[in-house]
């Protein structure tokens, strides 16, 4: 995960600066800002669907905060690993191999946030 050591911190950084940003900020980013939330909501499409739409535009942009925060919404909605691991594939798809470190990142943070740390350790030799 890049700038941020930990998931919490992940969390925290964007939660207090969300919180700042929306506190000084013009109004047309404080409306950028819920259209945002807006677009993610139950509509036509689950919210789940949404957000797998959201990983895979992130992927592709390869924002790895962005990926974060889509996983984190896909585990909090419930989105199955399968699920998750077919937008993955058609983000590289989309995106090429250009995608592919950002997809490492994304298989590692999901690992993380289901609780089952991915195997780093340094292989026999």
């Amino acid at each position: 995960m890049p700038q941020h050591d930990s998931l919490e911190q992940f969390e925290h950084f964007r939660s207090k600066m969300n919180e700042i940003i929306l506190s000084e900020a013009p109004i047309e980013v404080k409306r950028f800002f819920s259209l945002d939330t807006q677009t993610y909501k139950d509509g036509a499409l689950h919210a789940g669907t949404k957000e797998l739409l959201g990983l895979v535009a992130s992927m592709v942009m390869r924002c790895d905060d962005c990926v974060t925060y889509h996983l984190q919404q896909c585990v909090r909605l419930g989105v199955s690993d399968e699920e998750i691991w077919e937008a993955m594939s058609v983000a590289l798809i989309v995106g090429g191999s250009i995608v592919i470190p950002h997809l490492r990142r994304a298989v590692q943070t999901l690992k993380l946030m289901r609780g089952k740390p991915a195997n780093l350790s340094e292989p026999n030799e």
